[in-house]
């Protein structure tokens, strides 16, 4: 069972963000400071990429740990079962058909781990990781 009350879980997931989390404020500076330019959450693509750059057909996935299921770091959460493992696998099962239409469609694609963001050392190689990604397509 869930350790929260109705309206206190309801409260709880509305507050959790899709846009303008902190790793995306993160990767938009750096590419904004090293002269890309880009759109986020552009809601007529397909699964609403974080960044994309359309006449270069690119897109940007930053997926949560949580919510994407990463293989390292993803915890099960202890109540409410059936309910999440139907949810993180509806969200598992929609990346692979987004990644099919932009794969299919002749679209760049690249998704990047919450955790790839988590340390100065790691930040700093992803960032430039995606900037070289941009680049090699532009």
């Amino acid at each position: 069972m869930d350790n929260l009350t109705k309206e206190q879980r309801k409260k709880n997931m509305r507050a959790i963000q899709s846009r303008g989390t902190k790793i995306e404020v993160l990767v938009c500076k750096a590419l904004w400071n090293n002269g890309i330019r880009y759109r986020k959450n552009v809601k007529t693509l397909p699964g609403k990429p974080d960044i994309a750059i359309k006449k270069s057909k690119i897109v940007i996935f930053l997926d949560s740990c949580f919510w994407h299921k990463c293989p390292l770091h993803f915890k099960r959460p202890k109540s409410n079962l059936d309910y999440w493992d139907k949810k993180i696998a509806r969200n598992v099962e929609r990346d692979k058909e987004v990644n099919n239409f932009y794969i299919e469609n002749s679209w760049h694609i690249l998704r990047i781990w919450e955790h790839q963001l988590n340390n100065k050392e790691e930040i700093e190689h992803t960032i430039k990781d995606i900037i070289d990604f941009i680049r090699k397509y532009q």
